[in-house]
This record gives structure tokens, sequence and C-alpha cells, in this order.
């Protein structure tokens, strides 16, 4: 018997399977995390690991909580932000009577997609008509922000038409963390952080989100058991103490954002404006070629053929240093 089955995403965030095959060194821009981290110390107890983490995270959520004054009850937390979507996914399309639709804008982080499909729910156009209507703020990979208020509004036509808005806001802390929603309490809103990216720590993999109290429930029977290691909680119940120190980082971000879409430009790159730690630009062809020939100096970027993108590129902002080498190797392989 033949079942259709979704294929995976494809995900930046190469350079770790670059390094191990050619055991040289790489400049990863395929992964968007924060070039400019705040330092700070944190210590995890060796004691620790002789135990099962607490499955209920109490006290990870009551951190959580205590930065963003919500109740526990309304917080879940997931092996990375992706384990949240998954559960979300399983948990609004479990029942059979749901409507197993689905919208989210285009180009889009397509986990979206993925984990609605796993749960057997379709993409639609009309997001009046969807279950769930998908929204990432700012989004990957344009970078474009959506303001509190169009959020709020937003929310208000899913409210009118049935849906959930499900807001994921991994990359806020590096954009601007004034316009997100998660102070916003609605039983139609579902919102999805991340640490992971605004302290460049990706391999830790936590994710959390806030949501109506008995979603949240659902969404922590569907996530897996024990899905927090004790590296992860350890690091987050500093991490989240640390979020007001994220300002400079957005201001170092910026100046070295401007300093990319100067230079992009100047070589005649198309840059779509960002308000993110990356940029989303258009090379006016075809560019798996380029990428590879930029992988093969040791510069690895995300190409966007999977967005349905052929002919952009998008990068990470990073350090002066790596965005002049970033930029001297574009311009060697376009010219």
């Amino acid at each position: 018997m033949v079942v259709d089955f979704p294929e995976r995403a494809v995900h930046g965030g190469l350079g770790k399977r670059q390094l191990e095959k050619t055991r040289k060194s790489v400049l990863d821009f395929s992964a968007s995390v924060n070039p400019f981290v705040p330092q700070f110390a944190w210590h995890l107890d060796p004691e620790c690991l002789k135990y099962y983490p607490d499955d209920s995270f109490s006290a990870l959520k009551e951190r959580i909580g205590q930065v963003f004054h919500r109740d526990p009850e309304e917080i879940c937390v997931g092996n990375g932000s992706i384990e949240l979507i998954r559960a979300f996914c399983a948990v609004l399309y479990r029942n059979p009577a749901t409507n197993r639709t689905f919208f989210a804008g285009s180009p889009t982080f397509g986990e979206y997609e993925l984990s609605a499909a796993l749960a057997g729910a379709s993409r639609i156009t009309d997001p009046r008509s969807a279950s769930v209507q998908f929204l990432c703020n700012p989004n990957n990979p344009t970078g474009q922000l959506v303001s509190k208020d169009e959020v709020r509004a937003k929310l208000s036509a899913a409210k009118d038409s049935g849906s959930i808005l499900f807001c994921d806001e991994a990359f806020i802390e590096l954009s601007d963390p004034q316009q997100s929603v998660a102070d916003v309490r609605d039983p139609s809103l579902f919102v999805l952080r991340s640490i992971t990216k605004c302290f460049a720590v990706p391999g830790i993999r936590f994710g959390y989100g806030f949501g109506d109290p008995d979603l949240i429930r659902k969404i922590e029977t569907a996530r897996s058991p024990w899905c927090v290691n004790a590296y992860a909680e350890a690091y987050a119940m500093e991490a989240l103490l640390h979020l007001d120190d994220l300002a400079a980082s957005r201001a170092a971000i910026e100046k070295e954002r401007a300093f990319l879409v100067s230079e992009l430009e100047a070589l005649g790159m198309k840059c779509t404006p960002s308000r993110a730690n990356f940029i989303l630009f258009d090379c006016g062809r075809n560019v798996s070629p380029l990428c590879e020939t930029l992988a093969a100096r040791g510069v690895l970027v995300r190409d966007c053929t999977s967005f349905g993108l052929p002919t952009c590129i998008r990068i990470a902002v990073m350090s002066r240093e790596e965005n002049q080498a970033l930029i001297e190797a574009f311009a060697a392989c376009v010219h």
C-alpha cells in the first residue's frame, strides 16, 4: 500500500555538518543566531544528571511566568520550538470533527506546513476558512515584522472566523520585543517563543509557549516526557533573567544589517527590508550553484529554493569581520 507522506522540511544551520564533512572551519550564515550574545555565568550541578527532570518543569515555568507575568498553567515547554509546533498541531487536529485546514503566508517557515500535514491537515489560501492561522513574526525568511496592533487585528479576525492564531515569535527578541503579544491572554491565541536564537544556543534545544490553560494542558500531554534536559533547563533558568541585556544585541545587529544591505545592493542584489537578524536578497538567477560555490569557499548561506524562492538567499547578520568576509567571498563568486 502506497501512503502519501510529507518530506522533511529544509533548514539552515549546516555548519556542524560541513565541518564534519570537510574538517575545515566555516562561516555559517545559514543559521540566524545572535552574534552579539550578552555574557553571563550559569551553572549546572552535576548531581542533577542523576535524576530525571521534573516533567512538570514547575521551577522553569515559574521563572518564565515571573519574567512574562503569566501563570504557569498558561506556559508549555519543549525540546526546541519545533516540538511545540508538532504538539500544537497534534492537539488541534486530533478531533475528527475538526476542520483539518490551516493558513500560512508565503514564504514562511516550513515547519508549520509539515507539522500540520503530519497531523492530517491541509493548507488553504483563505485564512477565514482555516482552523489555524500561522503567523511568523518577524517572518522567516523575509525578516518583516508585524506590529502588535496589527497582530491584535489579525487575532480579532481569527476569532470572528473561528480560527486560532498561532504567533511564532522565535526571533522577536532580536527584532523589537515591544511588538510581542506574549502578554495577550485570549483562548484564540497561542504564542511561541525561543531562547536559542537570541542567546545563540541552538544546540540546547529549548522553546516555550503561552496559551489558554486548556490548550496548554493538552500540549503538555502531547509533548515528549522529560523533553527539556538538565543542561537546557539550567541555561534557560539563567538566560531568562538576561532578556533586557539583548537591547545591546539589537542595536549592534541593526548597525551590521545596514552595512550588509549597503554592500549587497552595491553588488546589484535586491534586499527585502528586514527587521530581524537576517536578510533575504534576490540574486536574479538560480542561486543553488552560487551557494555551492560559496560553500566550497567555507561560507554557508541559506538557499531559499525550499521557500519557493529559487533566486534568493538568506544570510544571518554577524560581526563586522565575518560580514566583510562574506561580502568578499560573494563578490568573488558573482563577478
